[in-house]
C-alpha cells in the first residue's frame, strides 16, 4: 500500500475521490478520514484465492438466510468519519441496507492480511470500522496464523490458528471454515 499525503496542498473530498476512482478503474483506492489517498497494492494468487474463499462462504450463507447483502473488496463504504474504505469482505443486515444512508459502515467485515500489508495499519483500519459502527470485524492473518476479533466496547480477542469462526449474535448460523485460508 502506498499512502499519498495531500493536505495541506490539496483537500480531497468524496466527490473528487469518486472522480479519481472513475479515471483509474484498474486501481484500488481508499481515502482516509484525514484526507490521505491510499493506493492498494495488487494481491498475489494465494491472497486472491483466500479472499475468494471468504467472500464465497459469506455469500453462500447470506443466500441461504437472506438476512442482508454481501460485498467484496471492490465496494467502497463512505464512513461517518469521512473515510472511504473497502474491506476484503463485508455484510450489511437488511435493515441497514434498507435504511441506506450516504455514510454507512458494514455491520460485519473481514480484512485478510497479504504479505505486502502492514499489520499495524490493518489493526488501525479495523478499529476505524468499529469506531464508525461496525458490529463485528475479523482480521485474518495467515502469515502469523492468527485471527483478531473486533467488537464495539470490547477488547480485541486473538485466536491462534482456529479451524473456523462464527459469531451468532451478528451472523446467525454463519461459520467461516478457515482450512484453506490460514
Amino acid at each position: 500500500m502506498i499512502t499519498l499525503k495531500l493536505e495541506p496542498l490539496l483537500q480531497l473530498h468524496s466527490e473528487t475521490f469518486s472522480q479519481i476512482v472513475a479515471l483509474n478503474p484498474d486501481t484500488q483506492l481508499e481515502l482516509t478520514a484525514t484526507g490521505d489517498l491510499l493506493i492498494i497494492s495488487p494481491r498475489g494468487g494465494e491472497t486472491g484465492d483466500r479472499n475468494d474463499q471468504i467472500s464465497f462462504q459469506l455469500r453462500l450463507w447470506n443466500k441461504q438466510t437472506k438476512l442482508g447483502k454481501t460485498f467484496n473488496a471492490a465496494t467502497g463504504f463512505s464512513l461517518p468519519n469521512g473515510g472511504i474504505r473497502s474491506p476484503d469482505a463485508s455484510w450489511l443486515n437488511i435493515s441497514s441496507w434498507e435504511a441506506l444512508t450516504p455514510n454507512l459502515c458494514p455491520d460485519f467485515l473481514v480484512e485478510l492480511r497479504s504479505p505486502s500489508d502492514n499489520l499495524g495499519d490493518l489493526r488501525n483500519k479495523m478499529q476505524e470500522y468499529i469506531n464508525n459502527g461496525a458490529r463485528l470485524g475479523w482480521l485474518i492473518d495467515p502469515i502469523n496464523k492468527i485471527v483478531e476479533i473486533y467488537h464495539p466496547q470490547r477488547s480485541t480477542v486473538v485466536m491462534v490458528n482456529p479451524g473456523e469462526l462464527s459469531r451468532e449474535e451478528v451472523l446467525p448460523g454463519f461459520v467461516l471454515d478457515l482450512e484453506n485460508i490460514l
